[in-house]
């Protein structure tokens, strides 16, 4: 058919998540942002060393707040993701992440999950929440701008 119009509006904004492993603190991150904000925000996840699989307790974390991140694994950072996202939030990954112009880059202070247990991995959950929060309301908020 002709003259249609998509069902769907383009996301407002991509998100690239980038950890060291790309095993925990990213893919909760990107699990929430899914959950919060749906199909309004595009969510990539990647890590400068990606680890063999998701950190088990970071998977029960979530799932205890009904996100189901257990089909999730670590991906590579690449360049290519890096460019076509808006938004580049790293955590504890350094200097790995290229740098391109007009990106907006933020650098989460999260402590790393690696090795630890659900109980010690629930405060950076947690943390990453309230993070996720302000970032969709930023989000948002640059919609709205003329």
């Amino acid at each position: 058919m002709t003259g249609t119009t998509p069902t769907t509006a383009a996301p407002l904004a991509s998100v690239l998540f980038v950890c060291v492993h790309n095993a925990g603190r990213s893919q909760m991150a990107a699990g929430f942002l899914g959950h919060l904000a749906g199909d309004r925000v595009e969510v990539r996840s990647a890590g400068s060393a990606p680890g063999d699989r998701v950190n088990p307790a970071a998977v029960a974390a979530m799932a205890e707040l009904g996100i189901d991140i257990s089909d999730q694994r670590p991906k590579v950072l690449t360049t290519e993701a890096v460019q076509s996202s808006d938004y580049v939030i790293t955590m504890g990954c350094g200097d790995a992440c290229p740098y391109f112009p007009g990106k907006t880059y933020l650098d989460w202070k999260l402590d790393d999950p690696a090795g630890q247990g659900v109980e010690a991995v629930r405060p950076i959950r947690d943390a990453i929440k309230t993070l996720i929060e302000g970032l969709i309301a930023e989000i948002d908020a640059g919609a709205l701008r003329p």
